[in-house]
């Protein structure tokens, strides 16, 4: 689940049309700015900030972000084509005493920016217990709390043995926070300006055209290798990958049009990296609008739309076809879905409902290869009698309409394509269709007490085929509601100079902390 403003995306389209070398990026070009003494890398995000608190953060870009500038207990860890955890250089040692206890102990002389003070284990108790009465409480429902042990060591309890918390909630969300700054702000969270960071490096944010990270310089763990990173906001992947091969970026993410032509040709000095598979695009329906309230009228659509065209005329049959939240190589992944590509019986439901006539909006975000997939729906719906209005959104609207929290447009949204990111567990995927999620990333808005009762049995389950077949259930229920039309995972794809080594999360976020240079 991830702020160019028009004029700004506008700008930077022609720009690139026109001529990407010394316009886009008034820094420079990376072998000038080397030359000046420093090594400094260039890189892009596809969306600006929007709120950096974790609890109530979009994702992405913020996390990027967060793995820069604050503590977290494990980091992620990738071997020979595997991903694991591992501990992060903020710990002098972390594992299980029990199944059910986790003890860590913080390195010590970590210090806060603001003059908050060193990094203890009564941070790390107030952010993990914290969160979980945030909007990301999923990754913490079995995480009973922490108890602090001395200023630097502590344990967190768990309810019960849940082994995929290494890999998901520890490592992806669990941002430690400076317990005195939080407690000294009004509301109790922040949106873009952490008021305390602990990292390798600090960060300034120029809206609308991108982050600087620079070293911290009261940083005392493990230097990192560039000296400064310019995170350029670029909402077109065709720009950023024109910027790219015009030598102004070091590394950005490439469509999976664009990947299909480097899968035969790369650039000059590049290499490619592809973190995974790890996200699940669906086209999604409001269960509670009118026009949709009739299973029937959801279940046309869903016969209607012909995903296999999608994916060749959007995606260049790069993107693994979809058929549920689980993603490829997970336990629970499914091989077929119980509805198929049947023109017909969406025109028979069509009547059996009683509805001619209809008209919906579907919206999507402004990015290429969701706009033709959108204009590829509009024509199945349209064989079957559905006229629809394609609209792209910039990020920013679009993530923010299905929420209540973000105003009304959650009232008059019908159908829209939809795109979420995972960590290595199958299980993390399913927390954002639970009920209380509704009006937050629930957007289809139903609920079940079988499928909620379900993700706590999943998250439980030590047997791993016990565990698929509870996902291979859940993913069924969710097909049940005639809610959801399953597309693809796509790849994340990154182009990067040979002479570099980015790290990534499973899900494609960066680390840069992580990230290596051999010049």
């Amino acid at each position: 689940m991830s702020l160019l403003r028009p004029d700004r995306r506008q700008f930077l389209v022609k720009t690139a049309v026109v001529s990407v070398s010394g316009l886009i990026f008034p820094l420079g070009s990376t072998s000038i700015l080397r030359a000046e003494g420093k090594t400094i890398l260039n890189a892009s995000v596809p969306r600006d900030l929007s709120i950096l608190d974790p609890g109530y953060m979009v994702g992405g870009t913020e996390i990027s972000i967060q793995r820069a500038v604050m503590p977290t207990l494990v980091g992620y860890d990738y071997n020979n084509g595997q991903w694991d955890w591992k501990p992060s250089s903020y710990v002098k040692e972390i594992g299980h005493s029990d199944p059910t206890h986790i003890d860590f102990t913080l390195n010590s002389g970590l210090q806060w920016t603001n003059g908050f003070g060193e990094l203890t284990a009564e941070d790390v108790k107030f952010s993990l217990e914290r969160m979980k009465s945030t909007e990301w409480s999923g990754y913490f429902d079995l995480m009973e709390g922490v108890e602090v042990k001395d200023r630097y060591s502590g344990t967190i309890v768990m309810a019960s043995a849940y082994p995929p918390f290494w890999v998901t909630g520890l490592p992806n969300v669990a941002f430690i926070q400076c317990k005195k700054a939080i407690e000294g702000l009004e509301s109790g969270k922040y949106t873009t300006e952490i008021p305390a960071t602990c990292g390798p490096y600090v960060y300034e944010w120029r809206p609308t055209d991108r982050v600087v990270l620079t070293r911290n310089p009261e940083w005392t763990g493990r230097k990192p290798d560039f000296d400064q990173i310019n995170v350029f906001l670029i909402e077109e992947d065709k720009t950023s990958e024109l910027a790219y091969e015009a030598g102004q970026l070091d590394v950005t993410r490439v469509s999976t049009t664009t990947y299909a032509r480097y899968l035969k040709e790369l650039p000059p000095n590049t290499k490619t990296f592809v973190p995974g598979a790890l996200n699940w695009k669906w086209l999604g329906m409001n269960t509670e609008h009118p026009k949709l309230q009739d299973i029937r009228v959801r279940k046309a659509i869903q016969h209607a739309v012909d995903v296999d065209s999608i994916n060749e005329g959007a995606y260049s049959n790069t993107a693994i076809k979809s058929y549920g939240t689980v993603c490829p190589g997970l336990a629970g992944q499914r091989s077929e879905s119980k509805y198929s590509y049947d023109p017909e019986k969406a025109r028979a439901l069509l009547a059996e409902a009683g509805v001619s006539g209809l008209q919906l909006d579907l919206k999507v975000q402004n990015i290429p290869e969701w706009v033709l997939a959108a204009q590829i729906i509009q024509a199945n719906l349209q064989t079957v009698g559905i006229e629809t209005k394609v609209i792209p959104l910039d990020p920013g609207p679009f993530w923010d309409m299905g929420q209540e929290s973000k105003g009304d447009t959650w009232k008059d949204l019908q159908i829209w394509i939809m795109r979420y990111g995972t960590s290595p567990d199958a299980g993390e995927n399913f927390q954002w269709y639970l009920k209380d999620q509704v009006g937050v990333w629930n957007w289809e808005r139903w609920t079940d007490s079988e499928f909620d009762d379900l993700y706590i049995k999943g998250a439980t389950e030590t047997n791993p085929d016990k565990r698929a077949q509870i996902y291979l259930r859940m993913q069924e229920i969710m097909e049940d509601t005639g809610a959801y039309v399953w597309i693809n995972h796509e790849p994340e794809v990154y182009a990067h100079r040979s002479d570099i080594e980015p790290h990534f999360s499973p899900a494609g976020e960066y680390d840069f902390p992580q990230s290596k240079s051999s010049v």
